[in-house]
């Protein structure tokens, strides 16, 4: 992957002349030699990161740092700073969050272990200088490994990272105790179900680290058990995608959900597999992901080393680009479905407020069905199936009840002391609301049913992100990206310059769209258009892909 390397050379040389401008060089400050964030916080794990793009750009020798004595003597530096900053026990802080962290340690040496892998196998002119800083970077990495031993995490991706370099470094050093220490995690078996998605279901970041932790797991048990996970993940992954190239978010429970992500971090992953075990889908998204970095103006894959130190990785060529085929993906276990047709992607979410998501490459829709009824204050699908003509249904039951007096008085007068689940409850009455997504010609019909309750101001929201303006039967509005609507009646048209979508028919019976009930809180930054109603009702509401119409005729 020729082209693919001298693009990540070029983004690595930029990276690295970054990094150096930002070092810390007082020497009087306890951060001396240290590398900062964005945010101006120094501290181990960036500093390493720091250091090992000098490292890759220095041995490089079509690189203009090669042998750079400057950047060879900021390498020094930022070595001492990290090895300063280690506590006596082998592991890091992660000082915005986890002190004496052994995940976080993990994640140190994760980022070290390929570098330490190319320097010990280095035969090139700079030996001397590869072998100065072997020295100084495997203590750290030793000492960190026994520190991980002590162990402790808080997500279930971190048990995966310490189990990995637990297990890696116990073959690198020949300590059965860190191998050992890798089992007490790994009994509790992976967390990759058979969809290829894990527990924490973050495809915009910790599917990637999984994955990288897996592929560890399996370089160093010989288990291909590990990797299954990921040839499973990265499958999964290519359904991810939407029509703007980013990752799909929104189901994600960790800090990725709904953030704006590219795919470039799974690019070594899907080329090593994709080579390893012959997959042209693989291949293809390498050169798929560098089409997209090209396009959006993205920093390459940090992937440099790895290129650098296997050869074979930067002289195998693979002509094809993957592209999306349509696809109608139900993963039942993950209560998700992706669907893509055309131009557009629409996604169903179980157990999610935004239970809709409906993408054509630049406009974005998210569609909830809010309002207040006992506690629950949004329809989240208890049940979502596919029926026998392909239409998708999604269910909840939302039960209603009140508390009993206590039988007997009660051994307090304290609300808060008293043991209210000993209350016996009147339950009822029972709201039930009922959506179907049916398959219609440039796009979906969206059904929503609500029965049960009599006379509860309910509504419709749908949230609009990529807009420039909003029509329908008598409105005409400039999208500036906060605007709330309640359209009573006709069809909308929501566009941009390049797309639109057909949006009804509306409805408006009343205005109650932000009771002092609710809890669910609009999209900043998005066009809010509500259609509100009275429980009970039934409506069917069109999305439509402009465009799609337009060249289907």
């Amino acid at each position: 992957m020729e082209k693919h390397y001298q693009r990540m050379l070029r983004d690595t040389e930029k990276s690295a002349l970054r990094r150096m401008q930002e070092q810390e060089l007082d020497p009087e400050s306890p951060r001396y030699g240290g590398f900062p964030e964005g945010n101006g916080i120094v501290h181990a794990k960036v500093s390493i990161y720091a250091l090992t793009t000098l490292l890759a750009v220095y041995f490089n020798e079509e690189s203009r740092f090669y042998a750079d004595p400057k950047v060879m003597e900021r390498m020094k530096l930022g070595l001492s700073y990290i090895r300063k900053v280690q506590h006596e026990n082998g592991l890091f802080d992660y000082i915005t969050c986890n002190f004496f962290s052994a995940p976080d340690t993990a994640f140190c040496v994760d980022r070290f272990l390929p570098y330490y892998g190319y320097l010990k196998d280095y035969q090139g002119e700079r030996v001397k200088e590869a072998k100065e800083l072997l020295s100084g970077i495997e203590p750290i990495i030793h000492d960190a490994a026994r520190g991980m031993l002590e162990g402790g995490f808080h997500t279930p991706n971190h048990r995966w990272a310490i189990a990995s370099i637990l297990m890696m470094c116990g073959k690198l050093f020949e300590e059965p105790k860190l191998s050992e220490g890798a089992k007490a995690y790994l009994i509790e078996g992976m967390d990759c179900n058979e969809d290829g998605e894990y527990a924490e279901k973050s495809a915009g970041n910790y599917n990637r680290v999984n994955n990288d932790a897996m592929l560890l797991l399996t370089q160093a048990t010989g288990d291909p058990l590990y990797e299954e996970c990921v040839l499973r993940n990265l499958k999964l992954m290519l359904s991810y995608w939407e029509p703007d190239d980013s990752v799909f978010t929104a189901n994600s429970t960790r800090f990725d959900k709904d953030r704006l992500c590219f795919p470039e971090g799974y690019y070594m992953e899907y080329l090593r597999m994709g080579i390893k075990h012959n997959i042209p889908e693989f291949l293809g998204m390498c050169n798929r992901i560098f089409q997209i970095v090209e396009e959006k103006n993205i920093p390459a894959p940090d992937d440099l080393i790895w290129l650098m130190w296997h050869q074979e990785l930067r002289s195998f060529e693979y002509e094809g680009i993957y592209e999306q085929p349509d696809f109608d993906h139900f993963y039942q276990d993950s209560q998700i479905v992706r669907r893509r047709k055309g131009r557009y992607t629409y996604t169903l979410l179980g157990g999610k407020s935004n239970f809709l998501y409906f993408h054509n490459g630049t406009i974005k829709l998210e569609m909830k069905v809010a309002g207040s009824f006992c506690e629950h204050r949004a329809f989240k699908s208890e049940h979502l199936e596919k029926e026998a003509d392909g239409t998708y249904h999604l269910s909840q039951v939302m039960r209603g009840w009140y508390y009993l007096p206590f039988e007997e008085k009660p051994e307090t007068s304290d609300w808060w002391k008293m043991d209210q689940n000993a209350r016996k409850k009147k339950m009822g009455p029972d709201m039930h609301i009922d959506v179907w997504v049916k398959e219609a010609e440039g796009g979906i019909d969206v059904r929503v049913k609500t029965s049960g309750v009599e006379g509860g101001p309910w509504r419709i929201e749908l949230s609009f992100t990529g807009l420039s303006f909003i029509s329908g039967d008598a409105l005409e509005c400039p999208v500036s990206g906060n605007e709330v609507l309640v359209v009573k009646s006709g069809m909308l048209r929501l566009s941009n310059a390049s797309d639109a979508l057909l949006v009804g028919p509306c409805f408006g019976n009343h205005r109650y769209v932000d009771g002092k009930e609710d809890s669910e809180l609009r999209n900043q930054g998005s066009s809010t258009v509500y259609f509100t109603d009275y429980t009970a009702f039934d409506h069917t509401i069109q999305i439509r892909d402009e465009n799609t119409l337009y060249l289907s005729r």
